[in-house]
C-alpha cells in the first residue's frame, strides 16, 4: 500500500487537497493562514502524497506561537492538524510523517516538541507515547476559527498537552 508514498512539503497547490474532499473545508482559512506562516519561516506543512490518490495525510508544525509552552522559536516546536486518511490508517504513514518531522526539528535545533491529544482519540495518544510522548498537562481545548464562509466556529475538544525532548542530531 505504501509504494510510491511521498513525504514532502506542502506547497501552495495543495491547499485544495487538505480539505479531503469536503470533509475538512470549514478550515480552508486555517490551512491557508498555516501556509503563510510556512512561507514565513514560522511553520513547516508536511504531506504524505501516494500517487495518483493524491494527499492522504499531513502533519504541520508551528515554531512560534504566542503560548511559549507550545512553541518559542528556537526550542520548543508544536505539531498540530496532524492526520491520515482513514482508509491508510495503520499502515505506517502517520509514523513516517511524525519521524520526518522530528528529523526535521533535530536539524534545526529543536529541543522539545509539544502537541495535543484528543481525549477521546485513543489511537492517536497510543501513537504518541509510542514515539516516547508524555502528558505533561490538561488542555480545555477551546478554541475558535473562521470557516470558509466567514462564519465564527468555536471548538471544545478537551485534551492532553504531550511533550518530548529531542536528542541532539549527533546522538540519533
Amino acid at each position: 500500500m505504501l509504494e510510491g508514498l511521498i513525504i514532502r512539503h506542502a506547497t501552495r497547490d495543495d491547499l485544495p487537497g487538505l480539505e479531503w474532499d469536503g470533509q475538512f473545508t470549514h478550515f480552508r482559512r486555517l490551512f491557508a493562514q498555516a501556509f503563510r506562516r510556512a512561507e514565513e519561516g514560522e511553520a513547516v506543512l508536511w504531506v504524505a502524497e501516494l500517487p495518483p490518490t493524491s494527499l492522504i495525510g499531513q502533519l504541520f508544525v508551528q515554531m512560534e506561537s504566542h503560548r511559549t509552552e507550545f512553541a518559542d522559536g528556537h526550542s520548543r516546536a508544536y505539531i498540530y492538524s496532524f492526520r491520515v486518511r482513514p482508509p491508510y490508517r495503520g499502515a505506517g504513514i502517520g509514523t513516517l510523517l511524525m519521524q520526518t518531522a522530528e528529523t526535521d526539528l533535530g536539524k534545526r535545533g529543536y529541543q522539545r516538541i509539544t502537541l495535543n491529544v484528543g481525549r477521546d482519540n485513543p489511537d492517536a495518544h497510543r501513537l504518541y507515547k509510542r514515539f516516547g510522548y508524555i502528558v505533561v498537562a490538561d488542555e480545555p481545548g477551546r478554541w475558535s476559527y473562521l470557516d470558509q464562509n466567514g462564519h465564527r466556529r468555536h471548538v471544545h475538544e478537551p485534551s492532553w498537552r504531550m511533550e518530548k525532548e529531542l536528542l541532539p542530531v549527533s546522538s540519533r
